[in-house]
């Protein structure tokens, strides 16, 4: 599926419409340079999951778990991650086989470590189309 967004409002939607069809168990891996707005469109996410707390990206803690949804949800940072071993520290297989649902920015540096289940979502700009524009990609893994 390939979503157009035209503002961060249209990516925050993205993101809730996407958390109403969340399922227990599911993993969203989500791609996309610095900046191109997968903290909204998380934010988007949480609210589709009626998680009504501010959300913030866990760039320096690498995992923020908001659990006042309908579903508990795991975000999950990698950004700093520099071995994939290091993501048994925070125990990711209980989160990951758990019964909320798992968002991982920054995915493939533990590509290793996602099931093929996982829903891929990317998000590209496309200047040429303005500065706001953003395509947003989601594919169902196997």
């Amino acid at each position: 599926m390939m979503i157009e967004s035209f503002s961060p409002e249209d990516t925050f939607k993205a993101g809730e419409q996407l958390a109403k069809e969340a399922r227990p168990g599911d993993i969203y891996t989500l791609n996309g340079d610095l900046g191109v707005g997968k903290t909204i469109f998380t934010k988007g996410m949480a609210r589709g999951l009626g998680i009504e707390e501010p959300v913030t990206s866990p760039t320096f803690t690498i995992l923020q778990e908001y659990e006042s949804g309908r579903l508990p949800l795991y975000h999950f940072d990698v950004y700093r991650i520099g071995d994939p071993e290091e993501m048994d520290e925070i125990g990711y297989e209980d989160y990951f086989y758990g019964q909320g649902i798992c968002l991982i920015e920054w995915a493939g540096l533990i590509e290793e470590l996602i099931p093929a289940e996982a829903i891929r979502v990317s998000i590209e700009k496309n200047l040429q189309k303005g500065l706001d524009y953003r395509r947003i990609r989601i594919e169902r893994g196997e």
